[in-house]
């Protein structure tokens, strides 16, 4: 069996969690509180080669898990932890007791940083009901039918890229102008090849190294603040799900490329002025002075289903910023288009009548 990683109260033996909202361990059956500080002890232990003690005769596993899957015994009831195997902090199915499973998140699996929980599971329920309130095309009935049919905290692994950057780029852009000559109106189109060179420093790009998390919901859910990153300590995970990684950064790569570039072509694009028209024609990028480091970011998960179709909403743990996507009334859509085009065309026929 993998080892755990639990957090006893020493009052009273119950299992402590991460309260978000004093960002402290705290015990929910006597509500006795401990700094953060005086559990890195728990985190020393996790930086040091694992004992090994084998022997050549060893009884084969007494419980059959499924391939993909690895099995803990809870250490407060002696329950069967069935979990995946990038699974870092979880719940007790029997007994709810927090636990860490300390192999993935020992020697090149620990963390280098985490952002803490601030915003609880409540704070993420009325932000899916705020959400739900400022959609107008919503179907009537999606509020009253649906429901919350699972909610979680979980740290999603992310990968952050910092880098230097040297980069030559190439705008294809062109000046329209008119005029009108007796009854003739004339159109001219200059165009222009526009270049621009600098340099450009990033720092910490985001990029989830989760196969089960969506990356468009990922990048929907930011910025984080990262002055509040801090040092890993497993004592955050106490309460909450979490993961290892399970993509690589190399394999994450393409991915921040392209949000380099893309960042890049913009940021300089926003200095060609002038132009009726401005595109890229072609790009060199370079990059150097590279550096990867690995943090778990707080996300809360909400799933709901309507019509028997799933709908999932994520909410950053830290900012509360809220995303998801959500079914649209067809009949509110076509009388809001029609109301719509309607104004615009009674707006189009008093400004004619005044040409």
């Amino acid at each position: 069996m993998s080892t755990l990683l639990e957090y006893k109260c020493p009052s009273c033996g119950g299992a402590l969690s991460f309260d978000s909202s004093i960002q402290k361990m705290k015990c929910p059956y006597c509500d006795t509180e401990f700094d953060m500080d005086t559990l890195k002890s728990y985190d020393d232990a996790l930086s040091k080669e694992p004992e090994t003690l084998e022997w050549d005769n060893q009884e084969p596993e007494q419980w059959d898990v499924p391939e993909g899957l690895v099995g803990y015994s809870c250490e407060s009831c002696g329950g069967q932890i069935i979990s995946d195997i990038n699974t870092i902090a979880t719940n007790c199915p029997y007994c709810e007791n927090k636990v860490v499973m300390t192999g993935n998140v020992s020697g090149m699996l620990k963390p280098n940083y985490v952002i803490p929980f601030k915003l609880d599971k409540e704070s993420a329920i009325k932000a899916f009901g705020d959400h739900l309130n400022k959609k107008r095309l919503l179907p009537k009935l999606f509020k009253k039918d649906t429901h919350i049919e699972e909610i979680k905290g979980i740290y999603v692994p992310f990968w952050l890229f910092d880098c230097h950057t040297d980069s030559d780029i190439n705008y294809k852009a062109t000046k329209v102008s008119t005029w009108t000559s007796g009854s003739y109106r004339y159109k001219q189109t200059s165009h222009y090849l526009v270049s621009r060179s600098g340099v450009v420093d990033f720092q910490r790009i985001p990029v989830d190294g989760s196969k089960k998390m969506d990356d468009d919901l990922m990048d929907s859910i930011e910025p984080y603040n990262y002055n509040e990153m801090i040092d890993f300590q497993t004592a955050y995970l106490a309460g909450y799900m979490a993961d290892k990684y399970d993509v690589t950064a190399y394999d994450n790569k393409d991915r921040v490329n392209e949000r380099i570039k893309s960042s890049t072509v913009d940021r300089f694009r926003s200095t060609v002025v002038g132009y009726t028209t401005c595109v890229t024609r072609d790009t060199n990028i370079k990059i150097s002075n590279s550096a990867i480091r690995y943090a778990l970011l707080p996300v809360w998960l909400l799933n709901t289903t309507y019509h028997g179709q799933k709908y999932t909403f994520a909410m950053n743990g830290q900012t509360g910023k809220f995303v998801g996507n959500l079914p649209m009334d067809k009949g509110a859509f076509v009388r809001w288009f029609g109301g719509t085009f309607i104004v615009a065309a009674a707006i189009t026929s008093i400004i004619a009548l005044f040409l």
